[in-house]
């Protein structure tokens, strides 16, 4: 289990201590050292304290003199992805997260984690799944396996190897089992719970909560598994200045025959077995947190309703058009497919 605080040397740290801290990190061979109260001071590596022995600097001297003094770093709050991005491109994969007073609160580590996404998600789980019955008549569909692994977790898991740390599940049939599945998460993931007392739509639970972290909100449908870039996608919703993105498959159609277009029964021309591209909701969304005070209370309210609603009010709502892989899994056939191929997907 990975912890951030491995990562984390107090000021007063002989160098011959240091040299085993470091020796102990599997990867990225990096500490930042802070002083009493956790505030960050500077970093230190191998090289830093080579460069201080060959000065004949004794190994029992602590690391106050040694360490460099102006790391990368960023304020919890105010996490600049693209920022971050340029980082990884210059091969800082480490990089320590700070509250106002600039104790380290987090660390953020590249070999781990494939981005730092600054949303809450919220997975959609509270459905009754009748069309795999008899599999659900006893069992909530999030949780019915594929490759020995529940399907939700598939979906939780690429979530969280994009850096996403606050998940919230919406739940309702056979909730109990869900909530013993999860419990509160582990491994410094944060898991709550949305109780619907009767079923609400795809996003009508939304009004039941008001802490969320994050500005942005990340949905999902439980029963998805794919391999979509939410890094990519975020960069798309921010960099249009979006108020909702939905992520969209293409599908295509292909009429066997000659197309005639007419007008007035005129034959303005004829297009010969054409295709046409046509875009499907994808049931993964996100919005921006202040749409929620949009959201009727009480009430069964679906995401597209939103959307509807978003639009009419001449919000930015954009398409995410997605060519990778997807697949809802919400009938046998679907359920089969999955574990056909689920070794095949490049999660």
């Amino acid at each position: 289990m990975y912890n951030y605080r491995q990562h984390i040397i107090p000021v007063d740290t002989s160098l011959s201590q240091a040299l085993t801290n470091l020796d102990e990190l599997i990867n990225e061979k990096v500490l930042f050292v802070v002083d009493k109260e956790n505030k960050l001071l500077g970093s230190i590596t191998d090289g830093d304290i080579r460069r201080s022995l060959l000065k004949n600097n004794s190994i029992n001297k602590t690391i106050e003199s040694v360490y460099e003094p102006s790391p990368k770093f960023f304020y919890e709050n105010s996490i600049d992805l693209k920022k971050l991005i340029e980082l990884r491109k210059e091969a800082i994969h480490v990089i320590p997260i700070v509250d106002q007073q600039k104790r380290i609160v987090d660390i953020f580590n590249y070999s781990l984690y494939k981005s730092y996404l600054p949303v809450d998600t919220i997975i959609m789980a509270g459905g009754r799944g009748s069309r795999l019955a008899p599999l659900t008549n006893s069992r909530p569909k999030p949780l019915l396996e594929i490759g020995g692994k529940a399907i939700i977790e598939y979906n939780m898991d690429r979530i969280i190897s994009y850096g996403v740390k606050n998940f919230w599940l919406s739940v309702n049939y056979l909730k109990e089992q869900i909530k013993s599945h999860f419990k509160n998460g582990k491994d410094q993931i944060n898991i709550g719970y949305i109780e619907e007392e009767q079923p609400m739509g795809t996003i009508g639970s939304l009004t039941m909560m008001t802490n969320f972290e994050h500005e942005h909100l990340l949905i999902t449908n439980s029963d998805i598994l794919t391999n979509l870039d939410y890094e990519d996608f975020y960069l798309d919703f921010i960099e249009n200045d979006a108020d909702i993105a939905m992520v969209t498959i293409p599908y295509e159609t292909v009429i066997p025959y000659g197309v005639v277009e007419c007008k007035n029964n005129k034959v303005l021309g004829i297009q010969e077995k054409p295709t046409y591209t046509h875009y499907s909701n994808a049931g993964i969304y996100l919005i921006k947190k202040k749409w929620i005070n949009n959201i009727p209370k009480n009430q069964f309210y679906n995401a597209t309703d939103l959307i509807e609603q978003v639009i009419q009010d001449n919000g930015n709502v954009i398409s995410y058009p997605f060519s990778g892989y997807w697949l809802d899994v919400g009938k046998p056939k679907d359920l089969n497919r999955a574990k056909n191929e689920i070794n095949s997907i490049k999660f």
